[in-house]
């Protein structure tokens, strides 16, 4: 193969990845970024609308714990602190609408 025919190739794929990241759910802030359980807590990003995301989690790498959504839009989720979570640092995590994939933000919440 030609080295310019070998360099497209990679430029097309490279930007078929992207563009099918694109669309994913992206959490990029979380407001309050600490509390405890039962506390009202929003996560701000793009993409979070009910026809991306199914239900969104609290993972702290070893225990996913899912957090009841009250409100939901396509730049933020509104959800409640479980109160039966344990204290520590947790990545919100979410699952695709279609449940193909768990997708773990790198957005961290602490709980006290």
């Amino acid at each position: 193969m030609k080295p310019g025919f070998v360099s497209l190739l990679i430029a097309l794929v490279l930007s078929a990845a992207l563009v099918a990241f694109d669309g994913f759910p992206k959490v990029t802030s979380v407001e309050p970024d600490t509390g405890k359980g039962g506390d009202a807590v929003s996560a701000k990003g793009e993409n979070l609308d009910k026809s991306s995301i199914g239900e969104l989690y609290l993972t702290d790498g070893k225990n996913d714990t899912k957090v009841a959504i009250q409100e939901q839009s396509g730049t933020e989720i509104k959800f409640t602190v479980p109160a039966s979570i344990k204290a520590g640092r947790y990545h919100l995590m979410v699952l695709t609408a279609n449940k193909a994939s768990m997708i773990e933000q790198p957005v961290v919440f602490t709980v006290e």
